[in-house]
């Protein structure tokens, strides 16, 4: 007679501080969430890493950092638990339209949210989105919206953050300009501001002898329509670009991708608390970005 199976999966208490030490980087702010004492969590999290048999953080002098294993773990919990949430919404919550007002750059909001319209109608079809397009970095400090989604390393004071994207950089152009041997010598599509890393690129990859001639745009996605056209050659920010290569509308002219902590975060005021609405968009935009992401 044999026996009955492990049951694989974890506890759901010990799931959700994982989840919540991982997007906070730290056990105590994890248990004033939750509600739980800081042991708590800490105990939940070693029994999840005896039961993976695995190292999920690194512990630090402050707070915690995920291990490899650990950062591939965390967008499957999240996407499970948003489609808990999501599930549990839809079947017993009663619902009346609701507004969710969101700042966010414009090449993120055509390239990414435009696109996800549709499933979020489908999974979400009481909330109504309100897109603000950012266009300089001081139309953050205008009021009007609690969430926005800005570009960086992840820290913006006062405010909390999850994650999106992970940037990573890879020169793409027109398929009519792949079957040039010498890319280098296209002109360049440069983007004002924080992105420029054409010279960050070139370092790493180790190519030298690129082009000195460039055209400059203020967002990523005016750039990226000139690549389109066939006007030079464009460091591309996946996971931005991801639909163009795969309709074949640019196409990779190396290999090689730069990645760096930079990113794409969801954040609000750390002194808000979101509405309803708005912990219900921001699981529905968790689990559309793990997705699409890998």
């Amino acid at each position: 007679m044999t026996g009955k199976a492990a049951d694989p999966m974890p506890p759901l208490d010990w799931l959700r501080s994982f989840e919540a030490a991982a997007r906070l980087s730290n056990f105590t702010a994890a248990a004033a969430e939750l509600g739980l004492t800081q042991a708590a969590v800490s105990q939940h999290i070693r029994f999840l890493e005896e039961r993976l048999k695995t190292r999920l953080f690194a512990r630090l002098a402050r707070g915690v950092a995920l291990s490899p294993q650990g950062a591939a773990y965390l967008p499957h919990i999240q996407s499970a638990f948003a489609i808990i949430g999501s599930s549990t919404n839809e079947l017993f919550e009663p619902r009346v339209l609701q507004t969710v007002t969101l700042r966010v750059p414009i090449s993120f909001a055509l390239l990414v949210l435009v696109p996800a319209l549709p499933d979020l109608a489908k999974a979400l079809p009481w909330i109504r989105l309100d897109l603000v397009t950012i266009h300089r970095p001081t139309d953050y400090d205008e009021a009007g919206s609690t969430l926005d989604i800005r570009f960086g390393n992840g820290s913006f004071s006062g405010r909390d953050a999850d994650r999106l994207t992970v940037e990573r950089l890879v020169p793409v152009a027109a398929p009519t300009l792949a079957g040039n041997a010498e890319w280098t010598s296209l002109p360049l599509l440069l983007v004002a501001g924080a992105r420029e890393m054409w010279a960050e690129w070139f370092a790493a990859s180790g190519l030298a002898g690129h082009s000195q001639r460039s055209h400059r745009f203020d967002s990523f996605v005016a750039a990226m329509e000139a690549a389109k056209s066939g006007a030079g050659a464009l460091l591309g920010l996946r996971p931005l670009i991801d639909a163009a290569l795969k309709d074949n509308l640019l196409v990779r002219l190396s290999d090689f991708e730069l990645s760096s902590p930079s990113g794409h975060f969801l954040t609000w005021p750390s002194s808000s608390r979101l509405s309803g609405a708005e912990q219900d968009f921001r699981r529905w935009l968790l689990s559309r970005l793990a997705s699409i992401s890998g």
